[in-house]
């Protein structure tokens, strides 16, 4: 029986080392060489300091900045292990909110943020990714149309002339991948960023 189970271990432990250690080890050393700030998580650093990742969204509720879409993630309670709490953007924790379209708490919560938005700017209709969250709850980008519609509320709490911070935006947007993959986005974080930054 022996020498029968043995070559089944033997192709077990070859292939956990092929797949569980060669494998990732050398995925992850050529990702490295040949696109190293990816690899190492496209991370953003501001005075030499690292603030996010190009590929997790952050919160940002003050008017003075752009705001990325909701976030469906949470993380346990620490009151009661049993239960959750919002935590926007954990990556730890990285989710839908699994509710669907015939959910009252979904369609309370959208009709709320809507309300909210029109009352910001009145006069354009509500861009949908500022209510919808997205599968990962992560997502670090919004449409043009979007951030364009918060630009009164930025330019008002920093005192800009909208036009302004409207060609502000306009430079942050990048194009779709190879120019046919996704839609036009902008990087909320960049954007904020830039908007930040000096002014000339």
């Amino acid at each position: 029986m022996l020498k029968e189970i043995r070559p089944a271990i033997v192709i077990l432990v070859l292939l956990t080392l092929i797949t569980g250690f060669a494998y990732p080890l050398g995925m992850t050393g050529i990702a490295g060489v040949i696109f190293p700030n990816q690899a190492q998580g496209s991370l953003i650093e501001k005075d030499g300091k690292v603030i996010g990742s190009a590929l997790i969204g952050q919160v940002f509720a003050d008017d003075k900045y752009f705001h990325g879409r909701p976030s469906a993630t949470n993380k346990p309670d620490p009151k009661d292990a049993t239960k959750t709490v919002d935590a926007p953007y954990n990556a730890v924790n990285s989710m839908g909110s699994n509710l669907g379209p015939t959910s009252k708490a979904l369609a309370d919560r959208m009709k709320g943020d809507v309300e909210a938005l029109k009352k910001e700017n009145p006069s354009v209709a509500v861009p949908v990714d500022l209510v919808t969250t997205s599968g990962s709850g992560l997502d670090p980008d919004i449409s043009p149309e979007a951030a364009q519609f918060q630009v009164p509320r930025v330019a008002k709490a920093r005192s800009l002339p909208e036009g302004r911070v409207r060609a502000l935006v306009d430079a942050q947007v990048e194009g779709r991948t190879f120019g046919l993959l996704g839609e036009p986005r902008v990087n909320v974080l960049k954007l904020n960023l830039a908007l930040d930054g000096p002014r000339s």
